[in-house]
């Protein structure tokens, strides 16, 4: 049997109320004809004159600020490594013994104009590192030399210029402001079609793992992005550039959903040292920091669970001079708020050495501002962090070092590495022992070696130790 679906029609004025000599088939194909015919005749004025949701009149006037950037590079030895050489006839030839060659390899990506004047260009430094030849298309079909001005590695910004006029520079928002939530544009060079639109969402902000960032906390979108979107601009829905397209995740190099862009306040830092040097030069504040939570904000007696906890000071650094000890926790620099070690990260790299800052810490007895002269970045500084700790007062004749990938406990609990008991101690009295981890004093949390030889300081009599042994937690009394 057929059955025809049911569809309810309103009533016709003046029209029949059914046609019994038609087949039921005729009728609705009458009716649904004549419901229509009314509706269309309701707003026969308003039809044409209805303006839809676009996002036309913004692209409009941001795609002209986008290039497209086209870079020729030695390959490396990898790539030439067996490689293989096309022949006349299609064939491929084994090049491990010909003559020696330098295969140039093309890549295509994006830029973003932000100056003008002077033709200036924002973009990655996976783009054009290690070009030979740098071509930059502008919106008009135009094509120009590019030359770079600098580029940073940890950051993947790199400043290109071109002797160009007429040039449109983008609008350069706060990228602070954006949320979770907030609707962007994507505008890019995906695998070379030229100048592209894609819409999506600020998935989400302050990314620091994937590997693809350095110092800045990295914005995560779902707006489409692919091979050749690289140094692209990622703009709200005002058409303020926000950020530069940088990355994605996908098996085969292609759009899932996630692509990462960097914020366009840690690009606009990046590309003023980069104009002015050439170069970057990083401060440097001297610290060990770790993500603040609810559970270390009650340990400590503060009141706020963000930030970035300070587990290290650095001897001699600018924050051991200027007063700053761990577990304090950096809330803000420069009135700029500071919510995880991440964007403390971030903030403190766009200074240069010398560069003196306001620190604002949360302590037990409340908000304290002290100031800070940034020292030049060396290499290596964290390892000059002593590596052990000797524990005082009640813990002393203990060694404490950090936990490492070696021990049964890493990766399982956070806390400090017995490594050394003298006999005659009174741990040693109390049953601790090398291997042991403490991970709280007095049910405070000691993440670090630094903070539980802190914490056990102010005890005279006796210090409850929470320990890890044997995958077992225990409490301890060392008195």
């Amino acid at each position: 049997m057929r059955t025809i679906p049911l569809i309810w029609i309103p009533d016709i004025p003046g029209g029949a109320r059914c046609l019994p000599h038609l087949p039921l088939r005729h009728q609705a194909i009458i009716a649904l004809s004549a419901a229509l015919t009314v509706l269309v005749g309701c707003y026969p004025t308003h039809a044409t004159s209805l303006t839809l949701p676009s996002l036309a009149p913004m692209l409009e006037k941001v795609i002209p600020t986008v290039v497209s950037i086209s870079v020729r590079a030695p390959a490396t030895s990898s790539d030439a490594a067996g490689a293989t050489l096309p022949q006349a006839d299609g064939s491929q030839e084994s090049s491990v013994n010909a003559v020696p060659f330098t295969r140039i390899s093309q890549t295509v990506g994006a830029g973003v104009i932000v100056d003008a004047g002077n033709g200036y260009i924002l973009t990655n430094n996976h783009v054009i590192e290690g070009a030979t030849d740098i071509k930059v298309a502008v919106a008009d079909g135009s094509a120009y030399e590019g030359s770079v001005i600098g580029s940073d590695v940890e950051t993947d910004i790199a400043v290109v210029q071109i002797k160009a006029s007429g040039l449109i520079a983008a609008r350069l928002g706060d990228s602070s402001k954006l949320r979770v939530g907030d609707y962007v544009a994507a505008i890019g060079n995906p695998f070379g079609l030229g100048r592209t639109a894609t819409f999506g969402i600020v998935s989400a902000i302050g990314r620091a793992e994937f590997g693809v960032e350095g110092y800045q906390d990295i914005i995560q979108t779902d707006a489409s992005l692919n091979p050749g979107n690289s140094g692209g601009a990622l703009v709200n829905l005002k058409g303020e550039l926000v950020g530069i397209n940088s990355a994605i995740i996908g098996a085969s190099g292609g759009n899932v959903g996630i692509g990462f862009a960097i914020p366009i306040n840690t690009a606009r830092d990046i590309m003023r040292q980069l104009i002015a040097n050439g170069e970057i030069h990083r401060g440097q504040l001297g610290v060990e920091v770790q993500n603040n939570d609810r559970d270390i904000q009650r340990a400590i007696g503060i009141n706020t669970s963000t930030g970035a906890l300070i587990s290290d000071v650095i001897s001699g650094s600018p924050a051991a001079s200027a007063g700053m000890k761990p577990g304090d926790v950096i809330v803000a620099v420069n009135e700029v708020p500071i919510k995880s070690a991440t964007e403390l990260h971030a903030r403190i790299a766009s200074f240069p050495p010398g560069a003196s800052v306001r620190i604002s810490l949360a302590r037990p007895s409340g908000r304290v501002d002290l100031y800070a002269t940034l020292r030049p970045e060396f290499k290596g500084a964290q390892a000059s962090i002593s590596t052990e700790v000797e524990g005082h007062g009640i813990l002393d004749g203990i060694t404490l070092e950090k936990l490492s990938p070696d021990s049964d406990a890493f990766g399982k609990v956070e806390g400090a590495l017995v490594s050394s008991v003298i006999d005659s101690s009174k741990a040693a009295s109390a049953g601790l022992v090398p291997g042991d981890v403490i991970i709280s004093v007095n049910q405070h949390p000691s993440p670090t070696p630094r903070l539980a030889a802190e914490l056990s300081q102010g005890s005279d009599e006796f210090v409850l130790l929470g320990i890890f042994r044997d995958s077992h937690k225990r409490f301890l009394v060392v008195k």
